[in-house]
């Protein structure tokens, strides 16, 4: 009787099928508010390749607050990153299929925003950015977003619907995130940062997002 094939004996183009998963890091600023919405689109979006298996991991999930600064976010992906490339060098792994490490921040108060995209850049670790917080790609899901915030969080929370309604707005609910509402989020958001001219420093840029960029490619998904 012939004996079944491992995958060390499939051919290129097999193994390639066989291994058609990609495993995405987040290194989150915020402890709740982003994985809770990680976790509700992917339950609820819809993938642009349902062959694609895209496996997310927090990997920041159990760190102080103190140490999930935008620097320090990056400056930990980086070493990720370096880590991953090497390791799917050596296990023969297109580019296609190589770990994705992401950092999603805000502008807030924070320092050294504007030295933790060039570190990015160069580690080739991917930067969702919000100014002056994330709330403002939720608050897109509902309206167009004009004018500035001057960088005060709680203007933009002012604003979303269910503002008076819930106890803690930082907490993402299902119901928060109307059914195909992602086209038009984006849509706005583009609008929304085509304001800033690409010689504006990050840390400048009011009102400012594009986690639709980490949906898309991050998360493989194209609506939800």
């Amino acid at each position: 009787m012939a004996r079944k094939k491992g995958k060390e004996e499939l051919g290129p183009s097999k193994r390639q099928r066989a291994r058609r998963r990609r495993l995405v890091y987040v290194y989150s600023e915020g402890q709740v508010t982003e994985p809770t919405y990680i976790e509700i689109v992917r339950a609820q979006g819809v993938y642009a390749d349902p062959t694609i298996a895209v496996e997310v991991r927090i990997a920041n999930a159990t760190v102080a607050g103190s140490r999930r600064k935008p620097i320090k976010l990056v400056e930990a992906a980086a070493r990720l990153m370096r880590e991953q490339i090497r390791e799917a060098k050596q296990g023969g792994l297109t580019e296609e299929f190589w770990p994705q490490v992401w950092c999603p921040f805000d502008r807030d108060d924070h320092e050294q925003v504007d030295e933790a995209f060039k570190l990015a850049r160069e580690a080739d670790v991917r930067v969702a950015f919000s100014h002056p917080c994330f709330e403002v790609w939720r608050l897109l899901h509902f309206k167009p977003v004009p004018g500035t915030f001057s960088g005060v969080c709680g203007l933009v929370t002012d604003r979303l619907p269910f503002a008076k309604a819930v106890e803690n707005v930082k907490l993402v609910l299902p119901e928060q995130i109307p059914v195909g509402s992602f086209g038009e989020a984006k849509k706005r958001a583009e609008q929304m940062n085509a304001a800033h001219g690409d010689h504006v420093p990050w840390s400048r840029r009011d009102p400012y997002t594009d986690v639709h960029t980490f949906v898309e490619q991050g998360l493989g998904i194209r609506s939800y």
